[in-house]
């Protein structure tokens, strides 16, 4: 049977800690579970917005006869929960369902219709996916910003300056040039094979 000791007041007062830290605040971490949900929820809300207004109207060759334009689109229920996904192997997901007007310019004839646009993977509370079953993360890589990037270094063996240019484009690929200990410049796409 155990008994209850009684607590001096050693055990019951508050221990006093010594900082040697510089800096006297330490920064809050932050909820980065939130900021996926933020971005996934941008997503949803203003980014397939902006990415069908991009898009429509879409007109024939011609551009006299047909018009297809995307008005709104909607999410519809998932067809089940997160917990029935994980347990049947399944892809917690959502149908994305798309107005759409056909314009038949020769007639004036409008037709408007929900088109099934496929099914949208959906993030749960805490930020992850359920895609088969299985529970995955996204995990966010930085970007590098477009430009010009320009490395001047020492060769170590010559001592001669080398130069490295590196193009970043905002789409597309990479372009790499960089010149050597014997003078040749040669230039690499997207990582690939050198060209001298």
């Amino acid at each position: 049977m155990a008994s209850v000791l009684p607590q001096t007041e050693k055990e019951t007062s508050p221990v006093s800690r010594k900082s040697y830290a510089k800096l006297p605040y330490v920064l809050d971490v932050p909820n980065l579970i939130e900021v996926q949900l933020n971005s996934f929820r941008r997503f949803q809300e203003e980014g397939l917005r902006r990415l069908l207004d991009e898009i429509s109207p879409i007109k024939d060759f011609t551009g006299n006869r047909l018009e297809l334009s995307f008005i709104d689109y909607e999410f519809r229920a998932p067809r089940h929960s997160e917990q029935e996904c994980r347990h049947r192997d399944l892809t917690y997901s959502t149908q994305l369902y798309v107005r759409a007007r056909l314009l038949v310019k020769a007639t004036g004839e409008i037709k408007e219709e929900d088109l099934f646009f496929g099914s949208l993977p959906l993030m749960t509370a805490r930020g992850t996916f359920i895609t088969s079953g299985a529970e995955r993360v996204v995990v966010s890589q930085l970007l590098r910003s477009p430009g010009a990037f320009f490395i001047l270094e020492e060769d170590a063996t010559s001592g001669q300056d080398l130069c490295h240019a590196k193009l970043i484009p905002t789409h597309g690929a990479w372009l790499e040039v960089e010149t050597n200990n014997r003078d040749v410049i040669s230039a690499k796409i997207d990582g690939k094979r050198r060209i001298p």
